[in-house]
């Protein structure tokens, strides 16, 4: 199959062509008849599948119809909802007509998503297929100044892409006008509710019109996000792209169990010692990456960081020269990440193993595509193993232990004996997980602070089960070192349930950096915990060397 035999029109396949592109990919070959047709439609699908285009493509070939009617889902239920009950009315695709010149446009088609890193690359994809369509589009996103945006929405736009804590303030300034919407899309549903934006996407869909379509895409599909599907779609498609547990087969993962002071070496060490094209390093907290910069400049090696404090032009910058090969070595949040796109990305670090799976499905991912070979390398400290338990039961695997073990990476083998133990007794029924902060604001116990019995602690998670901490049993591992490294994982977490200051509570600082909107005050928590500091960059390197001096 080509693009010429989905019957998109001619100007999107001149583009196509200018492009270098001629066979759509499964996720687009599958999705742009339901979506040419005026279905709803739910995707799940993993970044790299060309899912932007998948959207974009029939959503512009819509917009330049002028149809004796228009195909849309059926009324929705009071505030933009409906239920699965509703009818879903079509007509066939008409021939596209190209609309005359209008002074001024409503918005015909509303892109929501997470970040403006992925705002900016869709918006950036819409003007690529489109640009001989004569349709105008625009972006809007937290962070930076409003006033050219207004002055891009003032002009009219047809497509506009949107972060949705921006949106709303634009909207409530009078600014934009959702009345005219005919397709809504929503995209990366999976991170918009970890980024606690489920109030905000709940009041956009009640300003939509009751006739449009709906189109909804997440990475991975669990309980939370079918609820959510269910009250924005009516009877959709359902497309399922190169699944979680299949996509991680094109990457070599392996895992050293280090001490958390030994990671900066280890990572030099192995960048110094390995065939890297680009690497991508993910760490937990925004200064946990500019740390990171910091040791590996020492070490002589160049890497940028990025995340929600930097300001969008040095965000930029950064994925420049990562991209065209200035920097080499990116050092990222989970959240900033979602907008790089580059397909030659040789290695993933996981600095800092994940409490949730799934973002270690979206970390790896970022390698092996377009069929080449990647690798995927996760540093495990003492505190982080239950994450890594947790990783392997999601993705049906057992991670390799590396075995060339450099001084770094200095571990007993009682220590990995232990570790081998656990995921032998480990049940598979238990939860997944670790500490942090639960989407309601519960705080959970399940990292590095404890509580009451240590031996059986409540985990808040979807499916609401209760695992026991192995931490309860000290592993022989922290016997064999002079400096045990007690790390408490209510701290901070960059991207996913961070806290950040007083400057990043505002809700366009929270679209950059991750700073989750909903649930409770994890700042009161790290306040009880003086060691928390460390994953500001208010403990560091003195902070080590005053527990050394200690212990000795």
């Amino acid at each position: 199959m080509n693009f010429a035999d989905l019957r998109l029109a001619e100007p999107i396949l001149r583009s196509l062509k200018h492009e270098g592109y001629e066979n759509p990919t499964p996720i687009q070959a599958q999705a742009i008849p339901d979506i040419l047709a005026g279905r709803d439609l739910l995707g799940c699908a993993q970044t790299g599948t060309g899912k932007t285009a998948a959207f974009a493509l029939p959503i512009l070939h819509r917009l330049t119809e002028k149809p004796k009617a228009v195909a849309v889902s059926a009324p929705h239920a009071a505030q933009g909802h409906h239920g699965p009950g509703h009818p879903v009315q079509h007509v066939p695709v008409q021939p596209p007509v190209h609309q005359p010149h209008r002074s001024s446009r409503a918005v015909r088609c509303l892109v929501l998503a997470p970040t403006r890193e992925l705002a900016l690359q869709i918006d950036e994809s819409f003007r690529t297929y489109g640009r001989h369509l004569g349709l105008k589009h625009a972006v809007v996103f937290g962070g930076v100044n409003q006033h050219g945006q207004v002055s891009a929405l003032s002009k009219g736009v047809d497509i506009l892409v949107a972060t949705p804590g921006r949106l709303l303030d634009l909207m409530n300034q009078g600014y934009v006008n959702l009345t005219a919407v005919e397709v809504f899309v929503l995209d990366e549903a999976d991170r918009m509710l970890d980024m606690g934006f489920i109030h905000d996407i709940r009041q956009i869909v009640a300003k939509l019109p009751r006739h449009r379509q709906n189109l909804m895409f997440s990475a991975t599909m669990p309980p939370d996000i079918r609820a959510l599907a269910d009250t924005i779609l009516n009877r959709p498609a359902q497309i399922q792209v190169t699944p979680a547990a299949t996509t991680l087969d094109a990457v070599d993962q392996s895992v050293y169990f280090v001490d958390r002071r030994n990671k900066p070496a280890l990572l030099a060490h192995l960048i110094k010692h390995s065939a890297i094209s680009r690497a991508l390093v993910f760490t937990r907290t925004k200064h946990g990456a500019d740390r990171v910069v910091r040791q590996l400049y020492k070490s002589g090696i160049r890497a940028e960081a990025i995340h929600g404090n930097k300001t969008q032009n040095a965000r930029q910058r950064a994925l420049t020269n990562f991209k065209n090969g200035k920097t080499p070595i990116l050092i990222a949040s989970d959240i900033a990440a979602r907008g790089i796109d580059v397909d030659d990305i040789s290695h993933v670090f996981n600095y800092d193993v994940t409490h949730e799976p799934e973002t270690y499905v979206h970390r790896i991912g970022r390698t092996a595509r377009a069929g080449a070979k990647g690798h995927a390398i996760s540093f495990c400290d003492a505190e982080e193993r239950q994450n890594l338990k947790a990783i392997e039961r999601l993705i049906r695997k057992t991670i390799r232990v590396a075995d060339d073990q450099p001084v770094y990476a200095a571990h007993t083998p009682e220590s990995k004996a232990a570790h081998d133990d656990d995921r032998e007794r480990q049940p598979q029924s238990h939860q997944r997980g670790g500490g942090g902060e639960h989407r309601d604001g519960q705080h959970r116990s399940g990292g590095g602070h404890r509580s009451g019995n240590d031996r059986q602690q409540p985990n808040s998670h979807r499916n609401g089960s209760h695992r026991s901490s192995s931490r309860s049993q000290p592993h022989s591992r922290s016997q064999s070192h002079s400096q045990p490294q007690p790390q408490s994982q209510s701290r901070s977490r960059d991207g996913n349930r961070a806290a950040t200051p007083a400057l990043d509570t505002a809700r366009d600082r929270q679209e950059g950096s991750g700073v989750r909107k909903s649930g409770g005050h994890p700042s009161s928590h790290r306040a009880k915990h003086p060691l928390d500091r460390r994953a500001q960059g208010g403990g560091g390197q003195h902070g080590h060397r005053k527990q050394h001096a200690k212990h000795r």
